[in-house]
């Protein structure tokens, strides 16, 4: 599948602090580097994507409209459609969240992050930054060395497409996701892609299970949790943040949706065009609050960067013990 250049941006990641060199075993006071171009994370809505505005429409948003537009917006009631759905589904965002993906969500989904081209030009460019996202995760991962042997927990394993590529390098992966639809899915995939290697010498096969990120358990070298915060309000994302760094030994890599005024407002449009279908509630999440809590526990963040194409945002960063 081929993708348009222009659709991604070359975003650099930057260590922040004095960090071991791998090579030589020394301390060097880092300054930004320039890695990889880093592509976006979580999608600013999980709404339908048959109903996004055209490109054009967003382009005249500026000055004085802007203003004009948040006006309009304080006047729409997303939060009473999300209410209703939640009613619907007796539960929060969590029941909500666990219905979609189960549902009319995974086949959406499923579309987006496999190889079919029954697509429009909104899932394909969210494709490509999911496919960046998860292609610059394993060039963290890879940049401590190799990752045969190495525990990794996958937390909201989606289909399977970090797992699969992380157990075809020689990890050792506990891949979960709420959606039970998802992890059978990522489950089928593996035992396709996996026992056909190596002329059926498969490395060893991801463990799938079906559990929300509240239930996860053990102790992993590495933890990763790819788009998944976009579910959680930032009162509850803090609490989740610090139960996957208490599962992690090493690594703590996230991904999220910034939260800008200018991703915020983005947001908001496209909350007044839900479309004919229900969809997820989406929250944003501010850097600086992300990694305030990440200092509660005894963490800091180690590399960052910024993932966009023209309807993917987000922040990519990796956390290890302070």
């Amino acid at each position: 599948m081929a993708f348009t250049a222009s659709l991604s941006s070359h975003i650099p990641f930057y260590n922040n602090s004095s960090t071991l060199s791998p090579k030589r075993g020394k301390t060097s006071k880092t300054t930004p580097l320039l890695c990889k171009p880093v592509a976006a994370i979580p999608p600013l809505s999980t709404a339908t994507t048959n109903s996004v505005l055209d490109l054009s429409t967003i382009a005249v948003i500026s000055g004085g409209s802007i203003a004009a537009l948040a006006a309009v917006l304080s006047l729409a009631d997303p939060e009473r459609r999300r209410q209703l759905q939640a009613e619907e589904v007796g539960g929060g965002d969590k029941e909500v969240v666990r219905e979609y993906f189960n549902n009319s969500g995974f086949q959406r989904w499923k579309k987006i992050y496999g190889e079919t081209d029954d697509v429009n030009r909104v899932q394909l460019d969210i494709r490509l930054g999911h496919s960046k996202t998860v292609e610059n995760t394993m060039q963290m991962l890879n940049d401590e060395g190799s990752l045969k042997g190495i525990t990794v927990c996958d937390a909201g394993c989606g289909t399977g497409s970090l797992a699969i590529p992380l157990a075809k390098q020689g990890a050792i992966v506990s891949a979960s996701d709420i959606s039970a639809a998802m992890v059978a899915e990522a489950r089928k995939k593996a035992e396709e892609e996996l026992l056909a290697e190596n002329g059926g010498e498969a490395p060893v096969m991801p463990k799938f299970e079906v559990k929300d990120l509240e239930s996860l358990d053990g102790k992993y070298d590495t933890v990763v949790c790819l788009d998944v915060l976009i579910h959680y309000p930032q009162s509850k994302a803090d609490g989740m943040i610090a139960h996957l760094a208490s599962l992690a030994e090493k690594r703590l890599i996230l991904s999220f949706a910034p939260k800008t005024f200018y991703y915020d407002l983005l947001k908001r449009v496209g909350e007044l065009f839900p479309g004919p279908s229900k969809a997820t509630r989406a929250y944003l999440h501010a850097e600086a609050d992300v990694e305030r809590a990440l200092q509660k526990v005894g963490w800091k963040i180690r590399k960052r960067g910024l993932i966009t194409t023209q309807f993917y945002f987000a922040r990519l960063v990796e956390a290890v013990p302070a």
